[in-house]
């Protein structure tokens, strides 16, 4: 079994159509079917399901997807390294992470990490939570920022920020913070809330805050970006529930006032695979103290 022989299956298994793969790869359909049947002898096992009309994946070849993927991801990654290596470089750290991370934590440790690591370059994406934890299982990532409570049992987590609530209203708005005593105050208002897609557990607990004051928010909007999120509220449409530290950074004619005795806090925690090979990884995990 050859290299190409898994990349003309990573195509197949993605287009799941034989000409469209065969074009995406610039080779002729029935030279790669006689490549699809090759790697199907060799591995003894049937990989696809096909008919005149349909091609579906087998589970053995449900399988062998999801083990490509992880080797192709681990070359490209090889590939990189060596490249960074080569010019005098650690390597790479490529890191996923949601927008409250970087008003706080992630220049905190971008910052140590060329204080101390000079040699090792990093690359920064803002995923949600659940696409941080499917790339770092497949070696597309290897650290992550996220709001979980748990994460699967490949992956290593360290809760690295405890914050609380706060409740963000317009500048002029008539309540001031030393008559803010509780959101019940605001059960009449419109929320503008981060969307379950940005967290399901942090969604859950602004609803929760507002359950346990009495009332049910009325959600007029939902973004899954901080700055959309206090825009509409500087502009009126309504009032929001944020983590606390999310006021770093911003330059709005919006108020935060931390929401008193209330059992909710958030937890932003840092996720890596414990197999992952990088040597950069390694020395950017002390850090994280």
């Amino acid at each position: 079994m050859e290299l190409r022989h898994l990349n003309y299956f990573k195509a197949v298994a993605e287009e799941l159509n034989f000409r469209k793969a065969a074009e995406r790869l610039f080779i002729s359909q029935p030279g790669l079917s006689r490549q699809i049947k090759q790697l199907e002898e060799m591995l003894e096992v049937k990989l696809f399901d096909r008919d005149q009309k349909h091609v579906e994946l087998t589970s053995a070849g449900v399988f062998l997807k999801g083990e490509v993927d992880f080797v192709m991801n681990h070359l490209d990654l090889t590939r990189n390294q060596l490249k960074l290596i080569a010019a005098g470089k650690i390597g790479e750290l490529r890191i996923g992470f949601l927008g409250s991370a970087s008003n706080q934590i992630l220049p905190d440790l971008l910052g140590k990490l060329n204080s101390n690591q000079p040699l090792i370059s990093t690359s920064l994406e803002e995923l949600s939570n659940s696409m941080q934890v499917e790339m770092i299982e497949k070696d597309k990532l290897d650290l992550g920022f996220v709001r979980l409570a748990s994460v699967p049992s490949d992956l290593e987590m360290k809760v690295v920020l405890r914050d609380s609530f706060s409740l963000v209203v317009p500048k002029n708005h008539p309540i001031q913070k030393q008559e803010f005593v509780s959101v019940a105050q605001f059960q009449d208002e419109s929320f503008v809330l981060f969307s379950s897609d940005y967290s399901n557990l942090y969604y859950e607990q602004i609803i929760g805050i507002c359950r346990d004051a009495g009332f049910s928010p009325k959600i007029r909007h939902k973004s899954v970006h901080a700055l959309t999120i206090f825009k509409l509220v500087e502009n009126g449409m309504g009032v929001a529930i944020v983590p606390t530290s999310l006021k770093e950074g911003y330059e709005l004619n919006v108020r935060f006032m931390e929401i008193p005795d209330i059992r909710q806090f958030t937890e932003l925690s840092a996720i890596w695979k414990a197999e992952n090979r990088n040597p950069a990884l390694m020395q950017v995990l002390p850090l994280l103290e």
